[in-house]
């Protein structure tokens, strides 16, 4: 059965006694737009209906039993007739908890459109992706999701979704002012007023913003981004139904042909004995992204293996916020088809010094490294070896095709990058000679 927690009864006024409310109607919800924050749990609820108005005074009778809204957030305007309706008061009657009152002045009498606006508690949403390698893994197809969760207490029907991206700044948690006894805190004897003035300016102002995308019959899922300041909207394009206590995934968007890099990396102090695939693209124009910032999510990526459409899987993970411009590394785990075995081959000590005691306060530490490379991938493959040296003095002595793909990256690190063919192997050779005790300051004057 569908629960609707939130209830209106429109009535003329015969005092702050509920018994002799006259019932006019009971309107449904005519649109609902849903704004989630992704940082906070807090959603911005517009909800739009069509009241029945009496000429003169009115009673909105608002209720949210089962939900977790914030009283102090509800706030209502007309989207028509601006000029010959005017918003009074709001009061939350003493002893009834979940419970507003309206008070509407109307010059008017039958069915005006009303938005009502409020802050809830218990939607929320989360982002992840699917990328999609061709055979060749130069490309990648982005699809990306979000999952629309509603713990909120009520069934939001054909809502328009818009989502929010970034840190939002908030005092307190709306689930605690929901579960507040009173509204403003504890009342006075009698129901607490809060003015609610509703100029014709201002209300058509909110009216003009009031901008719900309207239900696409076939065609995919758009979706629709503009900038505010520190922080992204994503509007999801159409309507969605989500029932309390389900999950719904919605489309963000879809991209293809993405540019990527593989790159394989071997460090035994980072990584251990493996090594680690890592796949690469930029937010940008040329990678056929770059519109806006990609909400941090978790990415699983699988490889076209043939022209039927089957796919293997090739790893996941988790990343940040991506702004535009930003380029991006995803660490994909451990490749089993990459080894990398450094040896050491010989080790020798030499150049010996002495102090006036004739002890040993300096000397040469020569090491003869070889690292067996092999790729048995039906693909190349690009391949960086960084060493670590815990040392700033040393030298080296790279021999055959260590000559070429050696860089030095800092102090004590350095880093071989090789372009390996389908199924081959490699060889790289070094001499490290690392200077101990005062030998270090004969370097030091020779490296000058």
């Amino acid at each position: 059965m569908k629960r609707y927690p939130i209830l209106f009864i429109v009535a003329a006024l015969t005092g702050l006694s509920f018994a002799k409310v006259d019932l006019v109607t009971l309107p449904t919800r005519d649109r609902t737009q849903l704004t989630i924050y992704e940082s906070a749990d807090l959603t911005l609820v517009r909800d739009s209906r069509d009241l029945t108005l009496k000429e003169g005074q009115n009673r909105l009778q608002f209720s949210w039993a089962g939900t977790l809204i914030d009283p102090t957030s509800l706030s209502m305007l007309p989207r028509a007739h601006a000029d010959q309706i005017e918003i009074t008061d709001l009061t939350y009657p003493s002893r009834v908890q979940n419970l507003g009152l309206w008070t509407i002045e109307s010059r008017l009498a039958g069915p005006v459109p009303f938005e009502i606006t409020y802050l809830t508690s218990g939607l929320s949403w989360r982002a992840f992706y699917m990328g999609t390698l061709a055979g060749d893994e130069k490309t990648m197809r982005l699809e990306g999701y979000v999952r629309v969760s509603n713990h909120s207490g009520e069934d939001y029907e054909n809502a328009q979704v818009r989502l929010i991206v970034g840190q939002v700044h908030i005092l307190d948690q709306i689930a605690d002012l929901a579960r507040r006894a009173y509204p403003y805190g504890r009342p006075d004897e009698f129901p607490r007023p809060v003015p609610a003035p509703m100029t014709q300016e201002t209300a058509m102002k909110a009216l003009r913003t009031f901008d719900m995308a309207a239900v696409g019959a076939a065609k995919p899922k758009e979706i629709v981004k503009e900038g505010l300041s520190e922080y992204f909207l994503y509007t999801i394009e159409g309507t969605e139904t989500i029932p309390n206590q389900w999950s719904k995934r919605l489309p963000s968007f879809d991209a293809d042909q993405i540019p990527v890099v593989n790159l394989y990396k071997f460090e035994e102090e980072m990584y251990g004995p493996d090594v680690v695939r890592y796949l690469s693209f930029k937010n940008d124009g040329e990678h056929k992204l770059g519109q806006t910032p990609i909400p941090g999510g978790m990415l699983r990526v699988y490889r076209s293996v043939d022209r039927q459409g089957h796919l293997s899987y090739e790893g996941q993970s988790a990343f940040k916020y991506i702004p535009v411009g930003e380029e991006v590394q995803l660490n994909l785990g451990p490749a089993a088809n990459v080894l990398v075995e450094p040896k050491l081959m010989e080790y020798r000590t030499d150049n010996y010094c002495f102090d006036e005691r004739g002890n040993i306060n300096g000397w040469d530490q020569i090491q003869h490294f070889r690292i067996e490379i092999k790729n048995t991938r039906n693909l190349p493959i690009k391949l960086e070896i960084k060493r670590n040296f815990s040392t700033s003095y040393w030298d080296l002595e790279n021999r055959g095709p260590a000559k070429k793909a050696f860089e030095k990256v800092d102090l004590d690190t350095v880093k071989y990058t090789l372009q390996m063919e389908p199924r081959s192997e490699q060889i790289l050779e070094y001499v490290l000679t690392t200077y101990e005790g005062t030998r270090q300051e004969a370097w030091t004057k020779q490296s000058r």
